[in-house]
């Protein structure tokens, strides 16, 4: 019985330990974004925000959303209470707020604020990556 227990607790830990994928800070992601040429996931919030936490515990926790996140995107999130460094220019006033960038930084749509429900997030996933790939289309074709 004992090892049954651990065993769960084991793998309990290793599908815990299997999130998202975030970058260690903004410039490190916005380096692999590049290198990788994949739009970025990017997240301004705070420890003490009601929504961020919520988003954190719900939607950033769904498994839909972590293997679209880490297949096809490369995820940065920044805490404005840790002083986190990131463009000031891409902060709105409301947490949390999600950008999608292009690879060298450039937003790709206006944000989106608030706890957004997995199932819209997927949404809006898959309209980034569509959109992504269209550009990359254009580009490569000139």
């Amino acid at each position: 019985m004992r090892k049954i227990i651990l065993t769960l607790i084991l793998l309990a830990s290793v599908a815990m330990a299997d999130g998202i994928h975030w970058a260690k800070d903004f410039n490190l992601g916005m380096k692999t974004a590049q290198q990788e040429n994949k739009p970025v996931l990017f997240v301004i919030a705070s420890h003490e925000c009601r929504y961020c936490n919520l988003l954190e515990r719900t939607t950033f926790v769904d498994d839909r959303v972590i293997k679209q996140l880490n297949k096809n995107f490369v995820s940065i999130i920044v805490f404005v209470d840790d002083g986190d460094y990131f463009p000031r220019e891409l902060q709105t006033g409301g947490l949390p707020t999600i950008w999608f960038l292009l690879p060298k930084g450039t937003p790709m749509f206006q944000p989106l604020m608030g706890a957004v429900k997995a199932d819209a997030f997927l949404h809006a996933l898959g309209i980034v990556k569509k959109e992504f790939l269209k550009i990359n289309k254009k580009r490569v074709g000139k």
